[in-house]
């Protein structure tokens, strides 16, 4: 088995483009019903102070035909300073193990990637701005995954409050974009108003909690499982869409504020042409973005294999 660690992982590049086509295949075999994708499970921890939380998935990719299993921990809310998370990957056909990898770096991937298929399958037609709140981990890449599927937008905004994390959002965005600029925001809620799509990625505490109603008509506020977002966003918008309903049941029920969870239809399907993306070009679009294996699966096959191939991480004979 070869083991990958997060500096194994940092400096390999592996392009928007390929992430995002490695992800909507994904999707698509599970649409398809050759994947499969159990739902995770999520375990608070019982000492409150901590504010501590884990969660596992487990799932097979069938365009791979490789195995997955996923782990994460994260003590504290504010910080991604004790956040951990690792994947484990099995190949099905020789029915042996293939990486044990740190899986931040594939996180930060394959969640824009996922961001940008909402976005070029759900925004209205002729859309033409983008906000960006939130400069975490899952964050950082955003704005370039989104005009990477979106090039016409001509506006791209970004809402945050830690330097470190706007600063990484800027470079990241040059490094891909280096013409485009990129406008800073201080009110929020205006900047919601005058954005055709909102992706909210952060915590509730730096900024008032995002209204799906602040949006303008045919505006599309995607949710990454954050807290940021308003309670009764499923309730209030006219079209709700989910990457998994069983993913919605565990982390985002709290959106139908005491209601009935309303789902108009889900990612996989919309992108195998099911669903629509939307009923109308008005509709104010709420999506709920939560991670699945069958998006991390070939993801991290891609980044362990360009890993391996450059001679990094080490092979450990765990079972010898």
């Amino acid at each position: 088995m070869h083991i990958l660690t997060r500096s194994d992982l940092a400096d390999l590049q592996v392009s928007p483009s390929d992430v995002i086509s490695a992800v909507e295949d994904g999707y698509l075999a599970f649409a398809r019903g050759e994947s499969r994708c159990p739902t995770k499970l999520m375990m608070p921890l019982p000492d409150e102070r901590r504010d501590s939380v884990s969660y596992s998935m487990l799932g097979y990719d069938a365009n791979l035909e490789h195995l997955g299993f996923k782990t994460s921990y994260r003590q504290g809310s504010q910080t991604n300073e004790k956040y951990y998370t690792t994947i484990t990957l099995y190949d099905d056909v020789t029915g042996l193990p293939f990486a044990l990898m740190d899986c931040q770096r594939i996180g930060a991937s394959r969640t824009p990637a996922t961001t940008a298929l909402i976005a070029r399958s759900c925004a209205a037609p002729g859309a033409r701005s983008a906000l960006m709140i939130g400069t975490g981990v899952q964050g950082v890449n955003t704005l370039p995954y989104l005009l990477t599927v979106l090039p016409d937008l001509a506006t791209i905004r970004l809402f945050g409050t830690h330097p470190e994390g706007i600063a990484s959002s800027k470079r990241t965005l040059r490094e891909h974009f280096p013409d485009r600029e990129l406008e800073m925001v201080e009110d929020v809620r205006e900047a919601v108003a005058a954005s055709d799509i909102v992706v909210v990625a952060s915590g509730r505490a730096a900024h008032p909690p995002i209204d799906v109603q602040w949006l303008p008509p045919g505006g599309l506020m995607i949710s990454v499982a954050s807290k940021g977002v308003a309670a009764g966003a499923m309730r209030d918008s006219d079209y709700n869409i989910t990457t998994s309903i069983g993913q919605l049941g565990v982390t985002g029920t709290r959106l139908a504020s005491g209601g009935e969870v309303r789902v108009d239809a889900v990612l996989p399907d919309i992108l195998a042409g099911k669903s629509p993306g939307r009923r109308t070009p008005t509709d104010r679009v709420f999506a709920f973005s939560s991670g699945m294996i069958i998006t991390d699966i070939p993801v991290a096959h891609a980044f362990a294999t360009r890993a391996i191939a450059a001679g990094r991480g080490q092979n450990v004979e765990l079972w010898t």
